[in-house]
């Protein structure tokens, strides 16, 4: 097990998504409306997937009054009911870059619509079913930062247990159950198999360590060399789709390079 670094992309993702938190506060929201609906249990304690959604919506600060609104419009009736599915969308980018969308729509027509545009006005081309999932894994991911508040006014910062020191974060890992783990500037990506996601938190907790959240993702298993021009054409695809409401997620093949992760900042 070591480090490695494709924090790049999860830094332009992140970014990206911070730009628009009103939207993002949305997706969140409807992604646990949907996982409290579909595991038929708002207790998240007996709901690994509603589990999972509230962990990645922690990461990104939704308040907690807003977590509980959302699991409450899952078990709701007349206007106040939920009535999302999930649909997947596959497509090609510019330079066949492979893009896989997660929905989560009250409306296939318009949302079909919507991605088939989006691909059609940048370069891309929306595929079938199957078209591009197999270049993609499912994974968990368990982000722990390597320094974390204190409460002490002399020393505000400190060391996150384990997290402060790579070789014995690596032997927590590896307690934990976790697969294997990135060095992200300031914290720490530690990746699952996708049902093992919430007992690697727990994992790490029991350690010591402070988690800042979960979330289940797509993996590239081959990533895509391209040019740093490329790469911004299919970012401004990649960007037009994580606009629309009713994706969740967006994920590409695309190696983003420190060259290219510069360039997009620009």
């Amino acid at each position: 097990m070591s480090g490695h670094s494709k924090w790049a992309t999860t830094k332009h993702r992140k970014a990206a998504q911070d730009a628009k938190r009103s939207a993002l506060f949305s997706k969140l929201s409807r992604n646990i409306t949907v996982a409290a609906k579909e595991g038929g249990d708002p207790n998240p304690d007996n709901n690994a997937s509603l589990a999972a959604a509230i962990e990645k919506a922690k990461g990104y600060s939704l308040p907690k009054d807003k977590i509980k609104t959302a699991i409450d419009k899952a078990f709701g009736s007349g206007k106040d009911a939920a009535n999302y599915e999930t649909v997947v969308y596959e497509g090609y980018g510019p330079c066949g870059v492979a893009i896989y969308c997660e929905a989560l729509t009250d409306n296939r027509n318009r949302t079909a619509a919507d991605v088939r545009a989006a691909f059609n006005h940048h370069g891309g081309n929306l595929g079938t079913s199957g078209s591009v999932a197999f270049m993609f894994e499912r994974k968990g991911q368990v982000m722990v930062a390597k320094e974390v508040e204190t409460g002490d006014k002399k020393n505000p910062v400190g060391p996150n247990g384990a997290a402060a020191d790579e070789d014995e974060f690596m032997m927590a890992v590896a307690e934990a159950g976790g697969l294997d783990y990135e060095d992200a500037e300031d914290e720490w990506i530690v990746y699952t198999a996708p049902t093992d996601l919430m007992a690697v938190k727990k994992g790490l907790e029991e350690q010591g360590i402070e988690v800042k959240g979960a979330e289940l993702t797509m993996e590239a298993t081959t990533p895509a060399a391209v040019s740093v021009g490329d790469a911004k054409k299919v970012m401004r695809l990649v960007d037009k789709l994580e606009e629309l409401e009713d994706l969740q997620n967006v994920y590409h093949t695309m190696d983003i390079t420190d060259e290219i992760a510069e360039a997009l900042d620009e």
